[in-house]
C-alpha cells in the first residue's frame, strides 16, 4: 500500500512558504499502514501537472495532490484534474450552499462571483465537504487508483483529511500495520552511540529497521517494522526497545510521544515543589520559548530575564563590571555570577544563564564564534561549562538550548 504525495504550488518551489502539509499527511497515513512512497512539488502549470499525475500513477496506489483549489485563475488544479480523468466541470449545489452558509457566519460581505466558482467541479469526483473554506476536496478513481485533492490551506486540509479521506482510505484499501517506536536521547552523538549498541544492532531481524535522527544534541533512535499481526508487531519492537532504552540509560530520556526532555524536567520539578528562573543571553528567549510550550510549565517557571546588551547584565542581574572587564563577557565568571543573582532575583530553586558569541560577528565577546558559557545555579551552589558550538547562529542558539536541558536534567535528577 503506497502512496505519493503532490503538492502544487509556486509560493513552495521559490521558498515562500514552508511545506508543512506533506509532513502531516505523511505522518497521518502512516499510522493507518500507508507508505509514502515520495513527495512531490509542482509549479503551477498544466504540463507539469500532468507529468506528475502520471508518473505517480506507476507506482502509487493513492495519490493525495494540495494546493491549487482557490478561486482565482491561477489555481488550476481542477481544471487539470478533468483533462487527467476526461472529465467535465459541473456546478455543485451543495458547494454553492456551503460558500453561502460560511459568508453568512463569518464574513460580513457578501459572496463574490469568483467564490461561487468554487462550486464548479468535475462530474465524476466524489466531493469531500470542506467546513473551513470554500473549496471543496475532490475524490476521484482511475484504473483502480485513487486521487484525492485537498485545499493548500493547511487548517483545511487537516480537517478535511481527518474527517473525509482518512476514513474513507481505511474502508478501500487493505492495509499492513506499521509500528514505530523512538528512543530520546541527548549528550552523545550519533557515531558514538553505533558503537555503543553495534552488537545489538547487528543482532536485528531482517524486518526490524533501526533509523538514526541527529539534530543538533541529540539523537532520536527510531525502531520500526510492519505486519499483519499487530499485537506481535508490537512485542516484538517493543521488547527490543526496552532493551535499547536500558543499554542508554545514561543518556535515554524516554520515548517519543511519550515524553520529552522539557516534560521530564516539569515533572521533577512540580514533583519536588521546586522552581526556575532564566538569564538569557546568548539564546535570546529561546530556552523560556521551549519551557512555555510545555502545558503547565507555570507550576515550576516562575520567569525570564534577556539581559543581551553587556551593560544589562550588570544593571539589571548585578554582574559586577570588574568580572566582565577581567575575565570578558563571554566567560564561566560571568555566566555562573548570572545564574546566581538570577536565582535571588527570582527567589527560584535553579536558574540558567546563558552567554555566548552566536555570530556572525563577535560583539562584545573576544572568543570565536560559536563560544558559548552555560551555568545553572542549583541550591547546593553553581556547576558551569563552556563549549564551542561553531560558526552558524541558528545551530548555536538550538545547540545551546539543547545543552542547557541536558544539564538541567542531570543537575536536578541528583539525590
Amino acid at each position: 500500500m503506497l502512496a505519493e504525495i503532490i503538492t502544487i504550488g509556486d509560493e513552495i518551489l521559490i521558498g515562500q512558504i514552508v511545506d508543512t502539509n506533506s509532513a502531516y499527511i505523511s505522518k497521518e497515513l502512516n499510522k493507518i499502514g500507508v507508505k509514502v512512497y515520495q513527495i512531490t512539488s509542482v509549479q503551477d502549470e498544466r504540463e507539469h501537472i500532468l507529468q506528475a499525475f502520471k508518473d505517480a500513477k506507476e507506482h502509487a496506489d493513492l495519490i493525495i495532490i494540495t494546493g491549487g483549489l482557490g478561486p482565482t485563475k491561477d489555481d488550476i488544479t481542477k481544471q487539470t484534474f478533468c483533462d487527467f480523468f476526461n472529465d467535465t466541470l459541473v456546478e455543485d449545489q451543495s458547494v454553492i450552499e456551503n460558500v453561502k452558509h460560511l459568508f453568512e457566519k463569518y464574513q460580513l460581505n457578501k459572496p463574490l462571483p469568483a467564490n461561487f466558482r468554487q462550486a464548479m467541479v468535475p462530474s465524476k469526483a466524489t466531493i469531500l465537504m470542506n467546513k473551513y473554506g470554500t473549496a471543496p476536496g475532490m475524490w476521484m478513481e482511475k484504473d483502480e487508483i485513487v486521487f484525492v485533492s485537498l485545499p493548500g490551506v493547511p487548517y483545511e486540509m487537516k480537517h478535511l483529511l481527518q474527517e473525509e479521506v482518512l476514513p474513507r482510505v481505511i474502508k478501500r484499501f487493505n492495509r499492513p500495520h506499521i509500528y514505530h517506536k523512538t528512543l530520546l536521547t541527548y549528550g552523545l552523538g550519533e557515531s558514538a552511540i553505533a558503537e555503543r549498541i553495534a552488537d545489538w544492532e547487528n543482532a536485528l531481524p531482517e524486518e526490524v529497521k533501526l533509523a538514526y535522527l541527529p539534530s543538533l544534541g541529540k539523537v532520536r533512535l527510531r525502531l520500526s517494522s510492519t505486519g499483519n499481526d499487530e499485537r506481535v508487531l508490537k512485542e516484538s519492537i517493543d521488547s527490543r526497545m526496552e532493551i535499547l532504552n536500558e543499554m542508554l540509560s545514561d543518556i535515554a530520556i524516554g520515548y517519543e510521544d511519550e515524553t520529552s526532555i522539557i516534560g521530564r524536567i516539569a515533572h521533577i520539578l512540580t514533583q519536588k515543589n521546586q522552581t526556575l528562573s532564566l538569564a538569557e543571553s546568548c539564546t535570546g528567549g529561546a530556552i523560556a520559548e521551549n519551557i512555555t510550550a510545555e502545558p503547565g510549565a507555570s507550576s515550576f517557571f516562575l520567569g525570564s530575564i534577556v539581559p543581551y546588551k553587556t551593560e544589562l547584565k550588570t544593571k539589571i542581574l548585578g554582574v559586577p563590571s570588574s568580572i566582565i572587564e577581567e575575565f570578558s563577557v563571554v566567560s564561566i565568571e560571568v555566566a555562573e555570577s548570572m545564574a546566581l543573582n538570577c536565582n535571588k532575583l527570582f527567589a527560584t530553586d535553579y536558574a540558567i544563564a546563558t552567554t555566548g558569541i552566536a555570530g556572525p560577528t563577535k560583539g562584545d565577546g573576544i572568543d570565536e564564534v560559536g563560544t558559548v558559557c552555560i551555568a545553572i545555579a542549583t541550591p547546593d551552589g553553581v556547576v558551569s561549562e563552556k563549549f564551542n558550538f561553531g560558526n552558524d547562529r541558528y545551530r548555536v542558539i538550538k545547540k545551546t538550548t539543547n545543552k542547557v536541558f541536558e544539564m538541567l536534567l542531570k543537575e536536578i535528577s541528583k539525590n
